[in-house]
């Protein structure tokens, strides 16, 4: 699974480089399918993908969420502002394997202070949540990990949408929720791959479907989110991280 992971991390990479006020959603979008039609055995997880909780088939190749939206974020027809939030979550198949991973960032150079404050949150949740990721600990001690940093720093957590096994597919079981309670659940096994991502709305933890094209999940209340994911692999050792990027600070809080 390293390839679809590496490939994976290199795009949103790439992106987070590229984008800057004035770049439009769709020619985010447009990059994500050059770079997997360039790659041998490279095809887009979202493309054709219909779950229940959207409506009809995603149809792109990348999720753009943006100040108010955190999830399943549609690209549409939207040039980025200096100090938007943008959030990128992006799924492929290599060879059969699939990468799933999603970062958080501010726009330019005017970034507000709590959306900063926000994104490491999701990050720093991330970190406890990898940490616990370790054989013999049990899925209730990533969820619990992940939500005592949420509510720690002020922070209410939906439960509606967390992370996921990857393999072959894109979402498999197990769930990981985003909160729950220690030394509970499915107990973790070498081999076992997951998808880890806290998402957080600033001011609440209530969200919404948009009408407009049935994907987009925006906060209740208007208030703006973030979201940052990992795929990892579950090891008799440390977990791996399959979609390491470029100066990714998960890695180096890890290391640190």
């Amino acid at each position: 699974m390293r390839p679809a992971g590496k490939f994976v991390g290199e795009i949103l990479t790439g992106l987070k480089e590229m984008t800057k006020p004035g770049t439009n959603l769709l020619e985010i979008d447009d990059y994500v399918r050059r770079a997997i039609e360039g790659r041998s055995g490279a095809e887009s997880c979202y493309v054709d993908y219909a779950p229940d909780f959207g409506t009809g088939p995603f149809a792109h190749y990348i999720c753009a969420s943006v100040n108010d939206a955190v999830l399943h974020g549609v690209p549409y027809d939207y040039a980025l502002k200096d100090g938007d939030l943008l959030s990128l979550d992006l799924a492929v198949s290599v060879d059969g394997w699939v990468g799933d991973s999603a970062i958080s960032f501010v726009v330019g150079n005017d970034a507000d202070p709590e959306d900063l404050r926000l994104i490491k949150a999701t990050q720093d949740g991330l970190v406890a949540g990898i940490k616990m990721a370790r054989a013999g600990n049990r899925l209730g001690d990533v969820s619990a990990a992940i939500g005592e940093v949420a509510h720690e720093q002020g922070y209410s957590v939906n439960l509606e949408f967390g992370g996921h096994g990857v393999g072959h597919i894109m979402h498999g079981d197990p769930h990981v929720a985003n909160d729950g309670r220690a030394h509970r659940g499915y107990r973790l096994r070498p081999g076992l791959v997951i998808a880890i991502e806290p998402w957080l709305l600033a001011t609440t933890d209530e969200i919404y479907q948009d009408p407009k094209d049935g994907w987009t999940l925006r906060s209740s209340d208007g208030s703006r989110g973030a979201h940052t994911e990992h795929t990892i692999a579950i090891t008799e050792g440390d977990p791996i991280i399959l979609t390491e990027r470029e100066n990714d600070n998960i890695v180096a809080a890890l290391k640190a």
